[in-house]
Formats: C-alpha cells, structure tokens, sequence
C-alpha cells in the first residue's frame, strides 16, 4: 500500500512537471528576448503559480481534458544554464544571430478507458522529449519591438512507466517565431505566434496511432502508422507583466490533414485545439542583475 501511495504521488509530480512543458509556450518565446525592457534582470526569481490547461487526449483524439494546475515559478538567466517557467535549456554554442542550445517537452498520460477510440487498448504512458535546437534570427526591429526567429529542434521521444524509460522514436518540428512587444502602445503586452509543421519516424507515429491485430474491432481495425509529415501547429499567446504578477494565455490548433497517420481509426479529428491562461507570482528575486540581450 505504502509503495502504492508514493508511485501515485510521483505519478502527480510527473504529470505536473509534463503540464508545465504544455503551459504557454509563445510566452516562454517572448520571454526570450524581450525588445522593450531594460537589458539588466534579476539572476534568478522564484515565486508559484496557477494553470488552467484544456487539451485533447492526444493529436487527433476528440475528447478533451481540463486540468487545473499549481505550479513552482522559476527563472534563473545563467551563462550556460537557464530556467524558466517552460523549460530548462543548456546553452551550447552562441552567436548575435545563431543560437544551438538543449531543451525537453513532455506530454500528459491518457487512460485508455477514459477515451473512447482507445477502449480497451493499453494506456499512453506520460512521454517526454530532449534534443538540441537551432534557433536562428531572422529579422528583428528596436523601434517597432518585433522579431521574427528560426527554430530547428531534433528531439528523441521517450515514454516511461516510472518503472523503466523506453526510447520510442525522433520528433523534428521546424518553426517560424514572431514576437511583437507592447502590441497596444503603452499597455506592455505581448504578442507571441509560432507556426511550422513537424516530422516523426515511426515509431513517435506508432506509440499513438497503431492499432495492433489484437486490440482491433469491427470499429476500429488494425492500423500500423509509417513514419513521415506529421501535421502542423500555430500557436498564438499574449502576454503582460504587472507589478509582482505575469499573466498569460494562449491557443494552438494542430492540422493534421496530410499526415502519415491521417488514415489510422484512433483519428477522430483532423483539427485539435489547446488552450490555457496562468497568472504567476513573483516573490523573491535576487539582488545581482545580469545583462539580456535585446
């Protein structure tokens, strides 16, 4: 019982540590590189937050979840390492136009049982991603406070139990950055779009989409996914700092007419839509400042 207990709270720690890697994801772009604040920021910040996250089960599931989630605030803008609210990214190569750094992205758990399509087929363990990302600037403006950025990320895509980690396959999704600060003169708030399309090998598509001979129905016959395009997303997020509080809020939409999985039974929707709002709460940040670059 006691075992138990303590893989339902990890399995809690998880899922919330995954919902984070989800939560505003144009704001941690426009965090970046902010056009109209001063270069010098605190080290680091600590403060909590709360999320209110819907999302599908899984790209092209037609059922969704709400989830609403407290979360620990941390920012740290070191040389190398830097945190924030999104991710934990290592710097590896830097340049004024190109950067190579390392980041992750996770996603949440789906109990077959609760998804119709999935009836009676094994649960989607929660997943993670890591890999390295080129980001390349391509455009940016002082005075009208935009810039428009390259993002080329190659990711190796796990799953785990808590028991044991499983390499599952690779994810590539190349996107497009636009960033325009203080969209409504004088009101500080942020506009932030991403836009591009993503490929996977096949076995990303399989953890999803397959549908082995044994788990197949009259409704739902086996389907073995191939590797290849793998839909496209934009994602479109505002967001404004007040005081001590950062507010934010987003809607990505996933397209997924094209894709190499497009034909498999567990697709029930070839548009799916995320959405979340977070309000975070800055209470401590340290007294030595570091230069951001504009």
């Amino acid at each position: 019982m006691v075992e138990d207990k303590n893989m339902r709270i990890c399995y809690r720690v998880i899922i919330a540590l995954l919902l984070l890697s989800f939560l505003l994801p144009v704001s941690a772009i426009c965090e970046e590189n902010p056009l109209d604040k001063p270069p010098g920021k605190p080290l680091w910040e600590l403060g909590v937050g709360v999320g209110l996250l819907q999302m599908p089960d899984y790209r092209g599931s037609d059922e969704n979840r709400f989830y609403l989630l407290p979360y620990p605030y941390l920012v740290y803008r070191g040389d190398i390492l830097k945190v924030d609210e999104q991710r934990i990214t290592g710097q590896i190569f830097k340049t004024d136009r190109i950067l190579l750094d390392f980041s992750g992205f996770g996603s949440v758990p789906v109990k077959s049982s609760n998804n119709s399509a999935r009836t009676g087929m094994e649960d989607l363990d929660p997943t993670f991603e890591l890999g390295p990302a080129l980001k390349i600037k391509l455009w940016e403006s002082k005075e009208d406070k935009f810039k428009l950025s390259l993002s080329l990320p190659v990711r190796a895509f796990f799953s785990t139990d808590f028991s044991s980690v499983r390499h599952e396959g690779w994810v590539f999704s190349p996107r497009i950055n636009f960033v325009k600060d203080d969209l409504i003169p004088d009101t500080g708030l942020n506009l932030g779009i991403s836009a591009g399309p993503m490929f996977a090998d096949s076995g990303y598509h399989a953890y999803f989409y397959n549908v082995e001979p044994v788990y197949a129905t009259a409704a739902r016959p086996a389907y073995s996914a191939g590797g290849g395009y793998s839909g496209s997303t934009l994602t479109v997020g505002l967001g404004k700092s007040y005081k001590q509080f950062i507010f934010n809020a987003f809607v990505s939409t996933d397209f997924l007419q094209g894709a190499s999985f497009e034909d498999s039974p567990l697709v029930k929707r070839e548009t799916s839509i995320m959405s979340g709002i977070s309000v975070s709460w800055i209470f401590f940040k340290s007294a030595k400042t570091v230069n951001v670059e504009k």
